[in-house]
């Protein structure tokens, strides 16, 4: 026998490449449909606010945006419901948006402790390292509550509204089973948030296990992307031109879209049914788009509440395809920095010991604190003169007293922070720089980015910059962009900019393959054993089995990151059991940041995948057992399946990218 093998294999796969062993195939045509859904209904899940809308699929060109939130904020527009949840004492589920917001507010404070209120929770998702089913959120009366559990209850609500509209709207029970449901997430989400949102989905009843197909998870900014395409001159803002359209100013026209049917009479295409409001989106590409011809590239720019995410598209005729030229980027930049920015700067005047306490202490009173913030925060402007006033809630000022023994008025006093006055109305007032000041970090954050996107030789020559999501409305934000583009390239705004991701994710969800190439965001590969080639392969991975050299560790990679891959592209690979006698044939896949990837023993390699293939009891009668593995990409998710040739057994994989 040959010398001792030193390796210790660290999946042991048995299995070894057959060659050849590189096949890529394209089954693009062939990938099935599915089943047919009467409603597509979208579920924006936002930081800071969240809302659905639907399109039944026999009348494709009418999104209906959710009927009017009640107790919606004075100055707020009221289309999409805060990303709030309250739970009772004993933990159900009490109330999800401004009714959770209002009830919490209105509870006595000895009693506002017992329950567990959440927002901005879904952040958690893009800054936990290890994400798990049991990962924990904190609620604002310092209580732990599993996450998977948060998540369900506000995808249930959801779904509870979603269906008792469409119950409504068609006079009978509406039919869970006839729904597609198209959740939005961040581009720049990694793999084990995007599945998170899916395992939620499966904890509220919103899909089955059993028809995973019912739900799409799909990517913000491509569904913004989707949107723009369809937009008509006056549905936008072209902060090139800074003209407004159609004579609506860009605040204006909130609520409903005009089309325009002939220059002449532009008539009014809302139908206001049961409350629900209806956009109406015309089977035509908008003029915009028309100006796009075959190649040009253009850039997203998602800002959210908690995370911007930037992709860069290019257009491919005669569909009008989408490509991804660039993975997406971006970070976690949106505009609840602007909340923390504030809360550091009471920290500054009130003393970090205070501000902890108050917040366990009288936990509604910091929530009507930080609404009251919010919509003085979306009156920042970068003309703005005159100062901004933020009512202090009466609990602060006594609760203050009582803890430091002397007035707020003399803590802003000793403080040094002279940018903020105290009015004697009881109010905190900032001047227009201070509120300001509040924007920087966040804003500087972007444009960096931006910044750093736009030297990258992909992103070269980009026609236009749609601005989307709630934080596009801000107009300091805007500013910024512009001084940084200095006219490289046109800023597109589309009114209603926080509906434009619901609505594109609507028409998403009626055409899923309009996004034909994306960018791999990871290396997958399967765990392989080769043979051992002296001088080529390290001599600690060397394996030695049954008088065989094997090189053991090896990672067979389908796709590199980075790569584009095609909607549905299928990479088959076929191996063959290293041990002619394995009655179980164990194949591991694996991923990785990286591009390149030589063995799955390396840093930053994780198995995501395990493919378990019985193949006792079957003879086979070739001379080597031919195992196909095939991978589906190109889409949000990623399948993976295993056949054996000789038998025609299946086994499929869902990739489980959360840690256990």
């Amino acid at each position: 026998m040959a010398n001792p093998s030193p390796a210790k294999s660290m999946g042991d796969p048995g299995i070894t490449p057959l060659s050849p062993s590189h096949t890529q195939q394209n089954d693009t045509d062939q990938v099935p449909s599915g089943p047919s859904f009467v409603v597509v209904v979208a579920i924006d899940f936002g930081t800071t606010s969240s809302g659905y809308a639907y399109a039944f699929t026999k009348e494709p060109e009418c999104i209906h945006t959710m009927r009017r939130w009640e107790g919606g904020d004075p100055g707020v527009s009221n289309q999409k419901t805060p990303t709030t949840i309250l739970l009772t004492p004993d933990r159900k589920f009490h109330s999800f948006g401004y009714a959770a917001r209002d009830f919490y507010h209105d509870l006595d404070p000895s009693e506002s402790k017992q329950w567990l209120y959440l927002e901005k929770f879904k952040m958690k998702l893009h800054t936990t390292a290890n994400l798990s089913i049991e990962t924990d959120l904190h609620a604002a009366n310092g209580k732990r509550v599993k996450a998977i559990d948060i998540f369900a209850y506000a995808l249930a609500f959801f779904k509870e509204q979603a269906i008792k509209e469409l119950s409504d709207q068609t006079g009978g029970e509406f039919d869970n089973n006839d729904v597609r449901w198209v959740i939005t997430v961040p581009a720049i989400w990694k793999m084990p948030a995007k599945q998170f949102m899916r395992e939620a989905a499966y904890k509220s009843g919103l899909v089955s296990r059993e028809n995973p197909e019912q739900l799409i998870i799909a990517l913000e900014p491509e569904a913004a992307s989707i949107y723009c395409r369809k937009l008509r001159l006056h549905q936008m803002v072209d902060l090139g031109t800074n003209t407004t359209q159609n004579g609506c100013s860009p605040t204006e026209n909130v609520g409903g879209a005009i089309t325009q049917v002939s220059p002449g009479h532009a008539k009014e295409h809302v139908r206001r049914n049961r409350q629900s409001r209806t956009f109406m989106v015309e089977n035509v590409i908008g003029e915009l788009w028309a100006e796009l011809e075959e190649g040009d590239r253009y850039v997203v720019v998602d800002c959210g509440g908690g995370t911007v995410d930037l992709t860069v598209h290019q257009i491919r005729l005669p569909e009008g395809h989408l490509k991804e030229l660039y993975k997406a980027s971006g970070g976690p930049y949106g505009s609840i920095g602007i909340d923390y920015e504030f809360e550091k700067l009471l920290c500054k005047i009130f003393g970090q010991d205070f501000i902890d306490q108050f917040k366990i202490k009288r936990p509604a009173a910091w929530v009507d604190l930080m609404i009251a913030f919010e919509s003085r925060k979306r009156a920042a402007a970068p003309e703005r003169t005159n100062p901004l006033n933020i009512n202090l809630p009466f609990s602060f000022i006594d609760y203050y007293k009582k803890f430091r023994g002397h007035s707020v008025e003399h803590a802003l006093r000793k403080s040094n922070v002279d940018f903020v006055k105290w009015s004697s109305q009881g109010m905190l007032r900032m001047n227009p720089d201070a509120m300001n000041s509040l924007f920087k970090p966040t804003i500087d954050h972007i444009i960096q980015h931006l910044t750093e996107l736009f030297e990258k030789p992909e992103v070269s020559d980009i026609k236009f910059l749609f601005l989307v999501g709630g934080f596009a409305e801000s107009l300091l934000l805007q500013q910024a962009v512009q001084d940084m583009l200095q006219g490289r390239s046109r800023i597109i705004i589309p009114h209603d900019v926080g509906l434009t991701i619901l609505k594109g994710a609507v028409l998403f969800g009626l055409d899923p393959s309009i996004i034909k190439v994306r960018r791999s965001p990871l290396t997958y590969g399967v765990g392989v054993l080769n043979r051992f080639v002296e001088g080529k392969h390290p001599p600690e991975k060397l394996l030695v089995k049954d008088g065989t050299r094997w090189c053991t560790d090896v990672l067979d990679t389908f796709i590199a990151a980075d790569q584009s891959v095609a909607l549905g592209e299928l990479v088959k690979r076929s191996y063959t059991p290293a041990k002619p006698s394995q009655q179980v044939i164990v194949i591991h896949v694996y991923c990785s940041e990286k591009e390149k990837v030589g063995f799955i023993s390396e840093p930053g390699v994780r198995k995501c995948g395990t493919l378990r293939l019985d193949v006792s009891g079957t003879e086979s009668t070739a001379p080597r057992r031919e195992i196909q593995t095939l991978m589906q990409f190109g889409d949000t998710e990623i399948r993976a399946m295993a056949v054996d040739v000789s038998t025609g057994r299946t086994v499929k994989a869902s990739i489980d990218f959360l840690s256990h």
